[in-house]
Protein backbone atom coordinates (compact mmCIF):
# COMPACT_ATOMS: atom_id res chain seq x y z
CA UNK A 1 0.00 0.00 0.00
CA UNK A 2 1.37 3.16 -1.06
CA UNK A 3 1.37 6.77 0.80
CA UNK A 4 1.52 8.33 -2.52
CA UNK A 5 -2.41 7.43 -3.74
CA UNK A 6 -5.12 8.31 -1.60
CA UNK A 7 -7.35 5.61 -0.15
CA UNK A 8 -11.01 4.90 -0.74
CA UNK A 9 -13.27 7.28 1.70
CA UNK A 10 -14.54 6.07 4.76
CA UNK A 11 -17.78 6.73 6.76
CA UNK A 12 -17.38 7.33 9.98
CA UNK A 13 -19.37 7.53 13.10
CA UNK A 14 -20.01 10.47 14.96
CA UNK A 15 -17.76 11.33 17.81
CA UNK A 16 -19.68 11.28 20.22
CA UNK A 17 -21.08 7.48 19.48
CA UNK A 18 -17.06 6.71 18.63
CA UNK A 19 -16.32 7.91 22.42
CA UNK A 20 -19.11 5.61 23.86
CA UNK A 21 -17.67 2.84 21.91
CA UNK A 22 -14.19 3.84 23.54
CA UNK A 23 -15.10 3.91 26.90
CA UNK A 24 -17.07 1.00 26.63
CA UNK A 25 -14.41 -1.35 25.71
CA UNK A 26 -13.06 -4.07 27.71
CA UNK A 27 -9.64 -3.17 27.67
CA UNK A 28 -9.46 0.55 28.69
CA UNK A 29 -12.83 0.14 30.81
CA UNK A 30 -10.94 -1.64 32.90
CA UNK A 31 -7.41 0.59 33.00
CA UNK A 32 -9.89 3.54 34.26
CA UNK A 33 -11.34 1.29 36.66
CA UNK A 34 -8.01 0.29 37.93
CA UNK A 35 -6.82 3.53 37.85
CA UNK A 36 -9.28 4.51 40.05
CA UNK A 37 -9.16 1.64 42.34
CA UNK A 38 -5.42 2.50 43.04
CA UNK A 39 -4.76 4.40 45.81
CA UNK A 40 -1.19 5.64 48.23
CA UNK A 41 -1.37 2.36 49.38
CA UNK A 42 -0.99 0.46 46.14
CA UNK A 43 2.56 -1.19 45.41
CA UNK A 44 3.80 -2.13 42.22
CA UNK A 45 7.91 -3.25 41.58
CA UNK A 46 10.58 -1.94 39.95
CA UNK A 47 8.98 -1.65 36.20
CA UNK A 48 5.53 -0.46 37.64
CA UNK A 49 3.66 -3.80 37.42
CA UNK A 50 0.96 -4.24 40.52
CA UNK A 51 2.18 -6.47 42.95
CA UNK A 52 1.19 -9.80 42.70
CA UNK A 53 -0.66 -9.73 46.16
CA UNK A 54 -2.47 -7.16 45.17
CA UNK A 55 -3.73 -8.97 41.88
CA UNK A 56 -6.69 -10.83 43.53
CA UNK A 57 -8.14 -8.00 44.81
CA UNK A 58 -8.22 -5.86 41.48
CA UNK A 59 -9.21 -8.84 39.43
CA UNK A 60 -12.35 -8.60 42.08
CA UNK A 61 -12.68 -4.76 41.32
CA UNK A 62 -13.28 -5.51 37.82
CA UNK A 63 -15.64 -8.43 37.91
CA UNK A 64 -12.84 -10.93 36.77
CA UNK A 65 -12.37 -14.93 37.76
CA UNK A 66 -10.92 -17.84 36.26
CA UNK A 67 -7.36 -18.57 34.72
CA UNK A 68 -7.03 -15.69 33.07
CA UNK A 69 -8.13 -12.83 35.24
CA UNK A 70 -4.11 -11.75 36.68
CA UNK A 71 -3.08 -11.48 32.95
CA UNK A 72 -6.36 -9.33 32.47
CA UNK A 73 -5.67 -7.48 35.43
CA UNK A 74 -2.05 -7.25 34.31
CA UNK A 75 -3.04 -5.79 30.44
CA UNK A 76 -5.07 -3.19 31.82
CA UNK A 77 -2.61 -2.40 34.45
CA UNK A 78 -0.11 -1.76 31.90
CA UNK A 79 -2.25 0.10 29.26
CA UNK A 80 -3.27 2.22 32.28
CA UNK A 81 0.51 3.28 33.06
CA UNK A 82 1.10 3.31 29.51
CA UNK A 83 -1.36 6.71 28.46
CA UNK A 84 -1.15 8.42 31.61
CA UNK A 85 -4.51 7.29 33.40
CA UNK A 86 -1.72 6.17 36.45
CA UNK A 87 1.33 7.36 37.20
CA UNK A 88 4.06 5.93 39.69
CA UNK A 89 4.48 8.59 42.70
CA UNK A 90 8.05 7.41 43.98
CA UNK A 91 9.81 5.01 41.91
CA UNK A 92 11.96 4.34 45.40
CA UNK A 93 8.27 4.42 47.28
CA UNK A 94 6.90 1.60 44.26
CA UNK A 95 3.59 3.76 44.62
CA UNK A 96 0.80 5.15 42.45
CA UNK A 97 -1.41 7.93 41.84
CA UNK A 98 -4.40 8.48 39.03
CA UNK A 99 -2.76 10.37 35.97
CA UNK A 100 -4.13 13.63 34.62
CA UNK A 101 -5.81 12.01 31.47
CA UNK A 102 -8.29 10.02 33.77
CA UNK A 103 -10.36 12.77 34.41
CA UNK A 104 -10.39 13.42 30.48
CA UNK A 105 -12.45 9.84 30.18
CA UNK A 106 -15.35 11.96 32.45
CA UNK A 107 -15.08 15.44 32.23
CA UNK A 108 -13.18 16.05 28.31
CA UNK A 109 -15.41 15.88 24.86
CA UNK A 110 -15.73 13.14 23.24
CA UNK A 111 -12.10 14.06 21.25
CA UNK A 112 -10.44 14.04 24.34
CA UNK A 113 -11.38 10.57 25.10
CA UNK A 114 -10.86 9.30 21.34
CA UNK A 115 -7.42 10.63 21.66
CA UNK A 116 -7.16 8.66 25.06
CA UNK A 117 -7.79 5.44 23.65
CA UNK A 118 -5.34 6.13 20.35
CA UNK A 119 -2.72 5.74 22.88
CA UNK A 120 -4.48 2.68 24.38
CA UNK A 121 -4.71 1.13 21.10
CA UNK A 122 -1.05 2.22 19.75
CA UNK A 123 0.37 0.51 23.25
CA UNK A 124 -2.01 -2.69 22.38
CA UNK A 125 -0.50 -2.81 18.71
CA UNK A 126 3.19 -2.58 19.48
CA UNK A 127 1.96 -5.31 22.43
CA UNK A 128 0.74 -7.10 19.46
CA UNK A 129 4.10 -7.10 17.64
CA UNK A 130 6.17 -8.98 20.33
CA UNK A 131 6.60 -12.82 20.45
CA UNK A 132 5.35 -14.51 23.31
CA UNK A 133 7.06 -13.48 27.19
CA UNK A 134 8.41 -17.07 27.28
CA UNK A 135 10.97 -16.66 24.36
CA UNK A 136 11.67 -13.18 25.39
CA UNK A 137 13.14 -14.44 28.42
CA UNK A 138 14.46 -17.09 26.80
CA UNK A 139 16.36 -15.14 24.59
CA UNK A 140 17.41 -12.66 27.31
CA UNK A 141 21.39 -12.70 28.24
CA UNK A 142 23.25 -11.95 31.73
CA UNK A 143 23.10 -8.37 31.37
CA UNK A 144 19.02 -8.40 30.68
CA UNK A 145 19.81 -7.72 26.94
CA UNK A 146 17.28 -9.32 24.36
CA UNK A 147 19.42 -11.31 21.69
CA UNK A 148 16.97 -11.45 18.98
CA UNK A 149 18.54 -13.59 16.91
CA UNK A 150 17.56 -16.16 18.85
CA UNK A 151 13.79 -15.28 18.73
CA UNK A 152 14.15 -14.98 14.84
CA UNK A 153 12.03 -12.39 15.24
CA UNK A 154 12.90 -9.11 13.59
CA UNK A 155 10.72 -6.21 16.12
CA UNK A 156 10.62 -3.73 13.18
CA UNK A 157 9.58 -6.67 9.99
CA UNK A 158 7.02 -7.81 12.85
CA UNK A 159 5.66 -4.59 12.96
CA UNK A 160 5.75 -3.69 8.95
CA UNK A 161 3.73 -6.41 8.66
CA UNK A 162 1.21 -5.47 11.13
CA UNK A 163 1.11 -2.28 9.89
CA UNK A 164 0.67 -3.80 6.53
CA UNK A 165 -2.52 -6.26 7.62
CA UNK A 166 -4.40 -3.47 9.20
CA UNK A 167 -3.74 -1.15 6.21
CA UNK A 168 -5.49 -3.86 4.22
CA UNK A 169 -7.77 -4.46 6.69
CA UNK A 170 -8.84 -0.76 6.58
CA UNK A 171 -8.58 -0.86 2.86
CA UNK A 172 -10.72 -4.03 2.38
CA UNK A 173 -13.58 -2.47 4.74
CA UNK A 174 -13.82 1.41 3.08
CA UNK A 175 -13.51 0.22 -0.21
CA UNK A 176 -16.89 -0.10 -2.49
CA UNK A 177 -16.44 -3.48 -3.97
CA UNK A 178 -15.14 -5.16 -0.45
CA UNK A 179 -17.25 -6.38 2.22
CA UNK A 180 -17.86 -3.37 3.73
CA UNK A 181 -19.06 -4.06 7.26
CA UNK A 182 -18.87 -7.28 6.97
CA UNK A 183 -16.29 -9.88 8.18
CA UNK A 184 -12.65 -10.29 6.03
CA UNK A 185 -11.18 -14.19 6.17
CA UNK A 186 -8.24 -14.47 7.77
CA UNK A 187 -6.64 -16.74 5.36
CA UNK A 188 -7.18 -13.51 2.89
CA UNK A 189 -5.77 -11.24 5.31
CA UNK A 190 -2.61 -13.24 5.49
CA UNK A 191 -2.49 -13.85 1.59
CA UNK A 192 -2.68 -10.00 0.92
CA UNK A 193 0.80 -10.19 2.56
CA UNK A 194 2.73 -13.29 1.09
CA UNK A 195 1.09 -14.20 -2.75
CA UNK A 196 2.57 -11.96 -4.78
CA UNK A 197 -0.13 -10.37 -7.49
CA UNK A 198 1.15 -11.64 -10.39
CA UNK A 199 1.03 -15.55 -8.40
CA UNK A 200 -1.54 -17.32 -10.45
CA UNK A 201 -1.10 -21.25 -8.27
CA UNK A 202 0.48 -20.50 -5.13
CA UNK A 203 3.52 -22.75 -4.30
CA UNK A 204 3.78 -25.19 -1.40
CA UNK A 205 6.52 -22.72 0.38
CA UNK A 206 4.28 -20.07 -0.26
CA UNK A 207 1.21 -21.59 1.38
CA UNK A 208 3.30 -22.80 4.20
CA UNK A 209 4.50 -18.86 4.52
CA UNK A 210 0.56 -18.34 4.36
CA UNK A 211 -0.05 -20.62 6.84
CA UNK A 212 2.39 -19.53 9.50
CA UNK A 213 1.34 -15.78 9.10
CA UNK A 214 -2.50 -16.81 10.08
CA UNK A 215 -1.64 -18.79 13.14
CA UNK A 216 0.55 -15.28 14.12
CA UNK A 217 -2.36 -13.17 13.02
CA UNK A 218 -5.07 -15.40 15.16
CA UNK A 219 -2.67 -14.46 18.23
CA UNK A 220 -3.00 -10.90 17.34
CA UNK A 221 -6.25 -10.58 16.79
CA UNK A 222 -7.33 -11.84 19.98
CA UNK A 223 -5.16 -9.27 21.57
CA UNK A 224 -6.60 -6.20 19.58
CA UNK A 225 -10.11 -7.13 20.06
CA UNK A 226 -10.36 -6.34 23.86
CA UNK A 227 -9.17 -2.63 22.91
CA UNK A 228 -12.32 -2.50 20.18
CA UNK A 229 -10.62 -2.39 17.17
CA UNK A 230 -11.92 -5.64 15.83
CA UNK A 231 -14.24 -8.46 16.22
CA UNK A 232 -12.96 -11.49 15.88
CA UNK A 233 -13.86 -15.09 15.35
CA UNK A 234 -10.41 -17.19 16.21
CA UNK A 235 -9.15 -19.98 13.91
CA UNK A 236 -11.07 -23.32 15.10
CA UNK A 237 -8.90 -24.99 17.56
CA UNK A 238 -10.22 -28.36 15.97
CA UNK A 239 -8.47 -28.04 12.23
CA UNK A 240 -5.27 -27.97 14.29
CA UNK A 241 -6.24 -31.40 15.64
CA UNK A 242 -4.66 -34.56 13.74
CA UNK A 243 -7.21 -37.15 13.12
CA UNK A 244 -6.85 -40.55 15.91
CA UNK A 245 -4.43 -42.96 14.56
CA UNK A 246 -7.27 -45.56 13.60
CA UNK A 247 -9.47 -43.12 11.56
CA UNK A 248 -12.12 -42.46 14.36
CA UNK A 249 -10.84 -38.47 14.87
CA UNK A 250 -14.33 -35.87 14.34
CA UNK A 251 -14.37 -34.97 10.90
CA UNK A 252 -13.55 -31.52 10.44
CA UNK A 253 -15.56 -29.19 7.55
CA UNK A 254 -12.32 -27.71 5.81
CA UNK A 255 -14.28 -25.99 2.97
CA UNK A 256 -16.07 -23.73 5.59
CA UNK A 257 -13.52 -20.45 5.25
CA UNK A 258 -14.73 -18.76 8.64
CA UNK A 259 -13.69 -22.09 10.85
CA UNK A 260 -9.76 -20.75 9.56
CA UNK A 261 -10.65 -17.16 11.42
CA UNK A 262 -12.85 -13.92 10.43
CA UNK A 263 -11.99 -10.45 11.71
CA UNK A 264 -14.23 -7.60 11.40
CA UNK A 265 -12.95 -4.02 11.71
CA UNK A 266 -15.10 -1.52 14.06
CA UNK A 267 -16.56 1.43 13.49
CA UNK A 268 -13.93 2.65 16.17
CA UNK A 269 -11.50 0.52 14.53
CA UNK A 270 -12.23 2.85 11.61
CA UNK A 271 -11.45 5.89 13.19
CA UNK A 272 -8.27 4.64 15.15
CA UNK A 273 -6.80 3.23 11.74
CA UNK A 274 -7.55 5.95 10.30
CA UNK A 275 -6.11 8.09 12.47
CA UNK A 276 -2.48 5.84 12.76
CA UNK A 277 -2.94 5.95 8.36
CA UNK A 278 -2.94 10.24 8.23
CA UNK A 279 -0.33 10.23 10.97
CA UNK A 280 2.13 8.13 8.55
CA UNK A 281 1.60 10.74 5.59
CA UNK A 282 -1.22 8.44 4.16
CA UNK A 283 -4.04 10.54 2.42
CA UNK A 284 -7.41 9.35 4.23
CA UNK A 285 -10.19 10.65 3.03
CA UNK A 286 -13.57 10.47 5.46
CA UNK A 287 -16.67 11.41 3.96
CA UNK A 288 -17.89 15.05 4.89
CA UNK A 289 -14.15 16.25 5.02
CA UNK A 290 -15.74 18.51 1.57
CA UNK A 291 -18.72 19.84 2.93
CA UNK A 292 -17.29 23.15 3.91
CA UNK A 293 -14.81 23.35 0.83
CA UNK A 294 -16.22 24.99 -2.25
CA UNK A 295 -17.45 23.46 -5.38
CA UNK A 296 -14.06 23.33 -7.15
CA UNK A 297 -12.59 21.30 -4.49
CA UNK A 298 -15.79 19.16 -4.07
CA UNK A 299 -16.06 17.99 -7.81
CA UNK A 300 -11.69 17.80 -7.72
CA UNK A 301 -11.94 15.82 -4.37
CA UNK A 302 -14.63 13.27 -4.91
CA UNK A 303 -13.16 12.51 -8.64
CA UNK A 304 -11.66 9.52 -7.18
CA UNK A 305 -14.93 8.29 -4.84
CA UNK A 306 -16.81 5.18 -5.87
CA UNK A 307 -20.09 5.93 -6.77
CA UNK A 308 -21.81 5.51 -3.06
CA UNK A 309 -19.14 8.00 -1.85
CA UNK A 310 -19.39 10.43 -4.07
CA UNK A 311 -22.92 10.44 -3.28
CA UNK A 312 -22.62 10.97 0.23
CA UNK A 313 -19.92 13.36 -0.04
CA UNK A 314 -22.09 15.19 -1.93
CA UNK A 315 -25.22 15.21 -0.19
CA UNK A 316 -23.79 16.35 2.60
CA UNK A 317 -22.29 19.45 0.46
CA UNK A 318 -25.52 20.37 -0.38
CA UNK A 319 -27.28 20.25 2.87
CA UNK A 320 -25.35 23.37 3.67
CA UNK A 321 -26.82 25.07 0.85
CA UNK A 322 -29.39 26.98 -0.98
CA UNK A 323 -30.10 24.76 -3.72
CA UNK A 324 -30.42 27.24 -6.40
CA UNK A 325 -27.20 28.70 -5.24
CA UNK A 326 -25.43 25.49 -5.30
CA UNK A 327 -26.37 24.63 -8.67
CA UNK A 328 -24.87 27.78 -9.77
CA UNK A 329 -21.83 27.35 -8.21
CA UNK A 330 -21.73 23.58 -9.12
CA UNK A 331 -21.85 24.45 -13.05
CA UNK A 332 -19.19 27.38 -12.67
CA UNK A 333 -17.03 24.86 -11.15
CA UNK A 334 -17.68 22.07 -13.62
CA UNK A 335 -15.77 25.06 -16.58
CA UNK A 336 -12.35 23.92 -17.85
CA UNK A 337 -10.36 22.36 -20.38
CA UNK A 338 -8.00 20.40 -17.89
CA UNK A 339 -7.35 16.83 -17.78
CA UNK A 340 -9.75 16.44 -14.60
CA UNK A 341 -12.19 18.75 -16.15
CA UNK A 342 -14.51 15.64 -18.20
CA UNK A 343 -14.80 14.06 -14.48
CA UNK A 344 -15.53 17.23 -12.89
CA UNK A 345 -18.85 17.86 -15.00
CA UNK A 346 -20.14 14.20 -15.12
CA UNK A 347 -19.95 14.44 -10.90
CA UNK A 348 -21.50 18.19 -11.34
CA UNK A 349 -24.04 16.51 -13.26
CA UNK A 350 -24.36 13.61 -10.67
CA UNK A 351 -24.86 16.67 -8.39
CA UNK A 352 -27.38 18.36 -9.65
CA UNK A 353 -29.52 15.30 -10.26
CA UNK A 354 -29.44 15.41 -6.55
CA UNK A 355 -30.40 19.14 -6.50
CA UNK A 356 -33.30 17.82 -8.47
CA UNK A 357 -35.69 20.73 -10.15
CA UNK A 358 -34.63 23.50 -7.99
CA UNK A 359 -31.50 23.56 -9.79
CA UNK A 360 -33.74 24.54 -13.61
CA UNK A 361 -33.09 27.85 -13.84
CA UNK A 362 -29.21 27.44 -13.15
CA UNK A 363 -29.31 25.32 -15.91
CA UNK A 364 -30.68 27.01 -18.19
CA UNK A 365 -28.48 29.79 -17.65
CA UNK A 366 -25.62 27.76 -19.26
CA UNK A 367 -27.59 25.95 -22.55
CA UNK A 368 -25.16 28.15 -24.70
CA UNK A 369 -21.93 27.67 -22.95
CA UNK A 370 -19.78 25.63 -25.11
CA UNK A 371 -18.81 23.35 -22.10
CA UNK A 372 -21.43 23.20 -19.97
CA UNK A 373 -24.44 23.30 -22.80
CA UNK A 374 -24.51 19.76 -23.62
CA UNK A 375 -24.36 18.47 -19.92
CA UNK A 376 -27.08 21.48 -19.61
CA UNK A 377 -29.75 19.62 -21.96
CA UNK A 378 -29.17 16.17 -20.57
CA UNK A 379 -30.22 16.96 -17.22
CA UNK A 380 -33.03 19.05 -18.28
CA UNK A 381 -34.39 15.66 -20.73
CA UNK A 382 -33.72 13.62 -17.73
CA UNK A 383 -35.68 15.47 -15.54
CA UNK A 384 -38.70 15.67 -18.34
CA UNK A 385 -38.39 19.69 -18.66
CA UNK A 386 -40.48 21.11 -21.96
CA UNK A 387 -38.99 23.89 -24.63
CA UNK A 388 -35.09 21.93 -23.95
CA UNK A 389 -33.25 22.98 -27.20
CA UNK A 390 -31.88 20.54 -29.78
CA UNK A 391 -28.05 20.10 -29.90
CA UNK A 392 -25.94 20.97 -32.85
CA UNK A 393 -24.18 18.27 -33.89
CA UNK A 394 -20.72 19.60 -32.70
CA UNK A 395 -22.39 19.75 -30.10
CA UNK A 396 -23.16 15.91 -30.19
CA UNK A 397 -19.92 14.68 -30.71
CA UNK A 398 -18.33 17.31 -28.51
CA UNK A 399 -20.32 16.19 -25.32
CA UNK A 400 -19.49 12.21 -26.54
CA UNK A 401 -16.14 12.99 -26.48
CA UNK A 402 -16.46 14.72 -22.89
CA UNK A 403 -18.45 11.77 -21.90
CA UNK A 404 -16.30 8.88 -22.68
CA UNK A 405 -12.96 11.26 -21.12
CA UNK A 406 -14.93 11.24 -18.02
CA UNK A 407 -15.67 7.41 -17.65
CA UNK A 408 -12.58 6.68 -18.37
CA UNK A 409 -10.85 8.89 -15.71
CA UNK A 410 -13.30 7.46 -13.63
CA UNK A 411 -13.17 3.87 -14.30
CA UNK A 412 -10.55 2.99 -16.52
CA UNK A 413 -11.07 0.11 -18.92
CA UNK A 414 -14.31 -0.83 -17.50
CA UNK A 415 -16.81 -3.70 -19.10
CA UNK A 416 -19.36 -0.91 -18.94
CA UNK A 417 -17.39 1.55 -21.15
CA UNK A 418 -16.51 -1.20 -23.84
CA UNK A 419 -20.08 -1.43 -24.37
CA UNK A 420 -20.24 2.17 -24.51
CA UNK A 421 -17.83 2.18 -26.86
CA UNK A 422 -19.20 -0.05 -28.74
CA UNK A 423 -22.26 1.34 -28.91
CA UNK A 424 -21.29 4.83 -30.23
CA UNK A 425 -19.66 3.08 -32.82
CA UNK A 426 -22.71 1.23 -34.09
CA UNK A 427 -24.92 3.79 -34.14
CA UNK A 428 -22.94 6.02 -36.22
CA UNK A 429 -21.35 4.61 -39.24
CA UNK A 430 -18.63 7.85 -39.60
CA UNK A 431 -18.52 8.16 -36.12
CA UNK A 432 -14.62 7.99 -36.47
CA UNK A 433 -14.47 10.02 -39.48
CA UNK A 434 -16.46 12.64 -37.79
CA UNK A 435 -15.00 12.26 -34.21
CA UNK A 436 -11.19 13.15 -35.31
CA UNK A 437 -12.42 16.85 -36.02
CA UNK A 438 -13.76 17.78 -32.25
CA UNK A 439 -11.95 20.68 -30.45
CA UNK A 440 -11.95 18.54 -27.45
CA UNK A 441 -8.24 18.59 -25.60
CA UNK A 442 -9.31 14.79 -24.79
CA UNK A 443 -10.47 13.93 -28.47
CA UNK A 444 -7.27 11.77 -29.46
CA UNK A 445 -7.17 9.85 -25.63
CA UNK A 446 -10.72 8.93 -26.43
CA UNK A 447 -10.03 7.92 -29.70
CA UNK A 448 -6.96 5.75 -28.75
CA UNK A 449 -9.21 4.49 -26.04
CA UNK A 450 -11.56 3.31 -28.22
CA UNK A 451 -9.42 2.29 -30.39
CA UNK A 452 -8.06 0.01 -27.63
CA UNK A 453 -11.50 -1.46 -25.94
CA UNK A 454 -13.40 -2.34 -29.29
CA UNK A 455 -12.99 -6.14 -30.09
CA UNK A 456 -13.20 -5.48 -33.82
CA UNK A 457 -9.99 -5.18 -35.34
CA UNK A 458 -11.19 -3.29 -38.56
CA UNK A 459 -13.24 -0.70 -36.24
CA UNK A 460 -10.01 -0.60 -33.90
CA UNK A 461 -7.68 0.34 -36.42
CA UNK A 462 -10.20 3.31 -37.40
CA UNK A 463 -10.47 4.56 -33.88
CA UNK A 464 -6.42 4.70 -33.83
CA UNK A 465 -6.06 6.20 -36.89
CA UNK A 466 -8.66 9.00 -36.44
CA UNK A 467 -6.44 9.40 -32.92
CA UNK A 468 -3.60 10.04 -35.14
CA UNK A 469 -4.98 12.48 -37.30
CA UNK A 470 -6.67 14.27 -33.82
CA UNK A 471 -3.46 14.36 -32.13
CA UNK A 472 -1.82 15.48 -35.79
CA UNK A 473 -4.38 18.92 -35.39
CA UNK A 474 -4.00 19.56 -31.78
CA UNK A 475 0.03 19.87 -32.63
CA UNK A 476 -1.05 21.89 -35.54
Amino acid sequence: MSDSSPLPPVRLHPEAELARDALSTPLLSRAARLARWAGPGTRVDAGGRLAEDLLSAAAGELGLTGDDAAADVADAWRVALDIGLLEVVDEQADTVTPGEDLALLTGGSPHDVLGVWLGALESVIADAAVPDLDGLIDAMDEGGAVDFSKLDWDPEGEAAFLDGVLGNLYLLTASEDGPGDGPVPLPALAASMIVPGDMGEPTNDVLEQVSDAMMRLDDQFRLLEPIGLVTYRPVDEALMDETDEDGTGTPVDETDVSRYGMVRLTPLGQYGLRARLLEAGFEAPSVGDLSDKGADVLLDGSAGYGPRAARAETEQWLERREPLDAARELLAAARGTDPGAPLRRLRCQEALSLVGAPAEPAVREVLDDPELGGLARVWLSELGASDVPAPSEDLVFWLTIDTVAAQLAAEGNSEELQALVEGLAAQHSGFFAAAWRVDHPATPDVLEAMGRLHPDKRIAKEARKAAFKARSQQNG
